[in-house]
Order: structure tokens, then sequence, then C-alpha cells
């Protein structure tokens, strides 16, 4: 119970980061003759083997070891209960160093030369965007993608075997452009909409991240007849104080961030260091306390983000628990363990396993062949349960990612320092992203307006 009640208290932020065919036998295998079905390339009598390259060292290792660790946890905890209709998952992963040369060749070789079944969390946006021509070409099941790049989106493509669960950035952007109109937040009192003239300030990065935002604000913002009213400003470390007093001269009464987490902590730098007092929106990648400086904090520049989890209702709850009990057995350390309670990205390494493990139990269920063919239809045969989240539903071939989202709020409090034993530090900041507005789909958003 106790590490229950950690989780509830350290979890309120949401989810980040992110050809040729194959020749002989193993394309032979994907045969659509039903009569002469055999199993896909990575599929024996006892194993499927999965894989993926991630960014294990460098800059990127603090978000690669944990999603991985959270993969590693959820196979053999399926492992130790006899498997899949008596097959064992092998797990093989590479590191590319977030690098897309490096993510290319890696994934090549998985598919190739180590044969694997399906690509299982495919990570890192220079990875994904650099491989999705191959993965399409090849036909092989990539299920989860750590990333949001706008080229995951497909409206309608049955068989596609990009099966993107993590929401996509052009969704990302059109529901926190929805959630900035619609909410109650405004005016003196904190409970007014965004007036119907108020002018809204768009900061972007130029980078895939910040245009794939950028790309689902300018359709919302068009669908809520709001176009005229926004300042797009692109911004880097360099310029981020020429748009931010730019913002400021202009009058705006919002500001919406398109961008990861670097530029959003010194985009709030400036935001601080240059007055400017208005709420902010921004994506659910950036929902990380340690982006945060709560001594640059303002109660009138309040920050919101979007979060596609849910970990306060009974159902959220559960769904907690039973993530602790899989990492609870696994052979990690009691340390790392108790720190991949709340980590953000052991969670997502979860999510993306046990989504990709409830396809093979789908196949399982039906008396189905394990091949390619037989695997993406069964991941479109309707909405997928996300643990501590809403669904994701691959049926009639959408390819949207979770497009549904909670709202989050940075909050602080000073207390204690926890890990001080011998001197009490009443300072020390306890930081947390907590559930303002539930899981609505951008309809529901859309409706308050």
């Amino acid at each position: 119970m106790k590490k229950l009640v950690l989780m509830m208290s350290l979890l309120a932020f949401a989810f980040a980061f992110v050809g040729c065919a194959v020749e002989s036998t193993t394309t032979a295998e994907q045969s659509t003759d039903t009569t002469a079905e055999v199993v896909a390339q990575g599929v024996t009598d006892t194993t499927i083997k999965v894989g993926n390259t991630a960014a294990v060292s460098g800059a990127l290792a603090f978000v690669g070891v944990p999603f991985n660790e959270g993969m590693k946890a959820v196979f053999k905890q399926v492992n130790d209960n006899g498997g899949i209709d008596g097959r064992l998952i092998e797990f093989v992963t590479y590191d590319d160093g977030f690098n897309a040369e490096q993510g290319v060749a890696l994934t090549e070789t998985l598919v190739e030369d180590d044969e694997i079944f399906a690509l299982v969390g495919h990570f890192g946006t220079p990875t994904v965007g650099a491989t999705l021509d191959y993965i399409q070409e090849v036909g092989i099941p990539m299920v989860y993608a750590a990333t949001g790049i706008n080229t995951l989106y497909f409206e309608q493509s049955v068989g596609n075997p990009v099966l993107a669960v993590q929401p996509i950035y052009l969704t990302d952007g059109r529901i926190m452009t929805a959630r900035a109109i619609t909410e109650t937040i405004y005016g003196t009192g904190g409970d007014e909409a965004l007036p119907s003239d108020a002018k809204i300030g768009v900061l972007y990065t130029n980078d895939d991240v910040g245009k794939s935002i950028k790309a689902g604000i300018e359709v919302e913002l068009e669908t809520l007849g709001k176009s005229g009213n926004a300042y797009y400003i692109e911004v880097s470390d360099t310029t981020v104080d020429t748009a931010v007093s730019l913002l400021e001269l202009y009058g705006v009464q919002t500001v919406i961030l398109a961008m990861n987490q670097t530029p959003f902590a010194y985009t709030l730098t400036s935001m601080y260091e240059n007055n400017l007092e208005v709420p902010v929106f921004t994506s659910y990648v950036n929902a990380d306390i340690t982006a945060v400086d709560h001594l640059q904090y303002s109660v009138n520049r309040p920050i919101y983000t979007n979060a596609w989890v849910d970990v306060y209702s009974e159902a959220g709850q559960a769904a907690v628990a039973d993530y602790i009990a899989c990492i609870d057995n696994t052979d990690l350390d009691d340390a790392t363990k108790l720190a991949y309670y709340s980590n953000s990205f052991a969670i997502a390494g979860y999510i993306a396993a046990t989504v990709f493990v409830e396809g093979l139990q789908r196949v399982a269920d039906n008396g189905d062949v394990l091949n390619w063919e037989n695997y993406i239809a069964a991941m479109e045969e309707g909405p997928i349960d996300i643990p501590m989240g809403g669904t994701v539903d691959f049926s009639d071939g959408k390819r949207w990612g979770i497009a549904s989202m909670s709202l989050l709020q940075y909050s602080f409090v000073l207390g204690d320092n926890p890990t001080t034993t011998d001197v009490v530090e009443t300072d020390y900041p306890i930081e947390s992203f907590g559930v303002v507005q539930p899981i609505e789909t951008l309809e529901e958003i859309e409706a308050k307006a």
C-alpha cells in the first residue's frame, strides 16, 4: 500500500518522449494464402523474438534506459507465466545514441539479420522518422513509437504495420489549443474562458517536434475560428528573449508552447525574466518537474500540460498497482525499482510492451497463425485499453495514436527534503503536475466553447 501511495503522490505527469523488402523465405512467410499460412520470422514453437534500438548511452540515456527496462519488466512477467500460446518473448535491443543514421542501420540489422517478429518501442524522433518508409515497405509490425511526429498519423490505412500508441503531436497541438481557448482559468477570479477577441501567442521550435505541434495548433485555431487572433514566432535559445518581448508588446493573454523539454525550460525562464505573466499551455512531453524552476514560478503564469494517463480513478489506481507489481518482479535493485515506480519513461516502456502483448494474445485467442498479417488484423479488431490511460483504436485502419487527454497543472509546496536525515530543510520544493481536468476527447473539449 505504501508503494501505491508513493506512486499516487509522485506520478501526476504525462509521458514523454521518440527501404527494401526482406527477401527469400522471410518475405514468403508473410503469405496471404490462408491454406498455407506459416509463422512469421522471429517465431518458433517456443519463442517470439522482438527488438528495438534506443538511446541507452549519452545525453538521452535517462530516457532510453528506463524505457527499455519497463518493456523488459512486462516480457519477464509474461514469460514467468508461461508466455503467449506457449511461446516466450525474447527481446533484442541496440544502442543507437539517438542518431538517425545509426538507428536506420540497426533497425535493418534487427529485421534482416536478427529476423525479429516485430519492432516494439521504436525509439525517438530521429530513428522513427528515418525508418518509417522502410518499415512500411517490409511490412513488419511496429508497435508504439516513442515520439509523436506527424508522419505516424494515417487517417485510414487498413493493414498498415505502423501502430503508434503515444499521442501524435498534431493531436497534441489541437488539444492543448482547445484547452487554452475553452478552459475557465482567465479573469481576475480565474473562472472565465478566454475572451473571444483575446490575442494568443504561439512559440515554436524549428524542428520535427515544434513544427508537428504547430501544425495541430493551426488546425485547431482555424476550427475554432481564432486563426486571426494568433501570433506565431519561431524560437531558439538565442532568440527566445526577443520573441517573448514581442508577445508582451502584442498584449497576448495566453501562450502556447510547441516544443520539447529543453526549449520549454529556457522559454519559461525568458517569460520570468521578461515579466510575461499569462497562462502557458504545452505538450504532454513537458509534464516534467525538472523543466520548471519553482523560484521563477508565478501564480499569474500557471503552467498547463496535456497528459494521457489516469492514476486517480479506481481503474487508474488498479493499473498503477499492476505496474508496481510488474517492476517488483524484475531483477533490478531496490533503489532502481523505487525510482521506476514514478518514472514516466519506464511506464511508457511498460505500456508499449503491454499493448504489443495484447496483439499476441488476440492472435492466440483467435487460433490464428502468428504472422504479420494476422497480428496487424488482430490489432485492428477493436480498441485496446491503455494501462493508466484511455484506449487506442486501430480499427478501420485508424492510425491516430491516443486521441483523448487530461489536463495537468504545475504546483509546488515547500517542505522537508526527504533525502536529508540529519538536517531539516523546510524550503525544499515538493513539486508535481496534478490533474485539473479528466481525460476527454477533442470533441468534448471543443463543446465547452
